[in-house]
């Protein structure tokens, strides 16, 4: 007998606190914070759904480690653990440890990306795509065409798109540094990439002389999807899966506040003797020593571990399994979302819930601030406040309007996303009130991180 009922793989063993405003109490904390949930306080949320990165909770094993950690300025044990997980798993020769995902996006892209250049990807996400537009290069989405349509069913709407691919490095080929993949897709509504499509990537890039890299963040939620749905990796493990994947790119680059199950750390990846030169240079530079990235020993440890355990097929089963609940009680209650669920997130649709907000008056920022405002829950848009602004200062729709609630790892229970699906119903209830907001001050990179807006007509909700 199979049990239906979700049931956590771990115990709880320290408890949080979290309090509740009223609806009142939280319309001010969104003024005070210009309807902007990036500015409002963590203390006042109910649910944090913002970010998967660095918000989970790190297991007995992980803070064991902390404990016995290395934190000798060069040289420690905690880097050479730390080293030897991340080969044991990747197989890339160069190991760098950095302080997040975009430091090793940074160093990488500042070694080998030059102005003018194209740097492909399924989708770039938010800090990928500004670290390339800050070398002055073009950060080229070539998704496939199921991903923009939130509504259709694909196993691996994740994919780049390789006939695309295939046109650009041939016309394009010579300016042209790298080719990334993003393991799960993240601005794509967290779906995943298949084997084959890694495979058939690799091959091309091998073919034209180009290094491939993976954006591997998400890359244990990646292998589990192939082993689910793919074909021939049914029997394999996790980690195996992993290998694999690694094995047909050049590099990767790493935020370990998402599969590395900690709360702070990353690291670039690769196998090129002179590229991991410069890229070391770059990083003692910015980062600190190369045996430590600007982490200290004990966030070293806890990678080293974390890493493993994300693998782990309960943890893995559990996890994609509950984003998965959420997902399809939001599509029986007719709430439209991007389908499949993803690994770590759903994704409304907020362009198909709101049809009667424009692209350019923000209908997924502007859900986002009244899922705050009726219920405490803090998420993010992904949308044109986020993807809009272009690099010449104009203005373009972004191809989807999209509200991320992205679950922190090992945090929530079943309770909390019920609670969820009771808020999301109801702010379905009111979407014909729900009204735009215009961006009142915003920094030309990065905007939605500090950007500040304010409702059109003066309210959230039209009386």
């Amino acid at each position: 007998m199979e049990f239906q009922t979700i049931i956590e793989p771990f115990r709880i063993k320290t408890v949080e606190p979290i309090r509740q405003l009223n609806r009142e109490e939280r319309i001010e904390a969104l003024r005070n914070a210009h309807y902007n949930l990036f500015r409002v306080k963590a203390e006042d949320i109910l649910i944090d759904l913002l970010t998967d990165s660095g918000t989970g909770a790190m297991s007995s094993e992980q803070w064991a480690g902390v404990m016995r950690a290395d934190e000798s300025y060069a040289g420690a044990r905690s880097f050479y653990r730390f080293r030897d997980a991340v080969r044991k798993i990747t197989g890339f020769k160069h190991v760098l440890p950095t302080h997040q995902g975009r430091a090793a996006e940074h160093i990488l892209f500042g070694a080998a990306v030059s102005a003018g250049q194209i740097v492909p990807n399924n989708t770039h996400f938010d800090t990928t795509r500004a670290n390339i537009e800050a070398q002055s290069a073009e950060a080229r989405d070539l998704p496939i065409a199921e991903a923009l349509h939130p509504e259709v069913e694909h196993p691996f709407k994740g994919n780049l798109d390789v006939a695309a691919l295939a046109d650009t490095l041939e016309s394009e080929g010579g300016n042209v540094p790298m080719v990334f993949v993003t393991v799960t897709n993240n601005s794509g509504g967290g779906q995943p990439v298949s084997m084959a499509n890694i495979r058939a990537v690799s091959e091309l890039c091998r073919h034209h002389g180009i290094p491939l890299f993976l954006d591997a963040c998400r890359f244990a939620e990646n292998s589990w999807f192939i082993k689910q749905r793919e074909e021939g990796y049914g029997d394999k493990t996790p980690l195996e899966i992993a290998k694999e994947m690694f094995s047909y790119a050049d590099g990767c680059t790493m935020s370990a506040k998402k599969d590395g199950l900690t709360n702070i750390g990353g690291f670039l990846a690769l196998n090129d003797d002179d590229l991991a030169h410069d890229c070391r240079d770059q990083l003692i530079l910015t980062e600190g020593f190369p045996t430590y990235g600007g982490l200290a020993g004990h966030d070293l440890e806890a990678v080293a571990l974390g890493l493993f355990e994300a693998l782990d097929e309960a943890y893995l089963r559990y996890r994609v399994r509950s984003v998965a609940y959420f997902g399809d009680k939001l599509m029986a209650a007719g709430i439209p979302i991007v389908r499949p669920p993803g690994g770590h997130a759903i994704y409304i649709d907020a362009k198909a819930m709101l049809p009667h907000i424009p692209p350019l008056e923000f209908p997924a920022w502007a859900l986002s601030v009244v899922l705050y405002a009726e219920g405490g829950v803090r998420s993010v848009e992904i949308g044109s406040v986020m993807f809009g602004h272009q690099p010449d200062g104009s203005e373009k729709p972004a191809p989807m309007e999209l509200v991320r609630l992205a679950f922190p790892r090992r945090v929530y229970t079943q309770s909390h996303v019920d609670y969820l699906c009771e808020v999301v119903a109801h702010v379905n209830d009111l979407r014909s009130r729900i009204r735009g907001l215009v961006i009142v001050e915003a920094p030309p990179t990065l905007r939605h991180f500090t950007a500040k807006l304010k409702p059109l007509g003066g309210a959230l909700l039209a009386s």
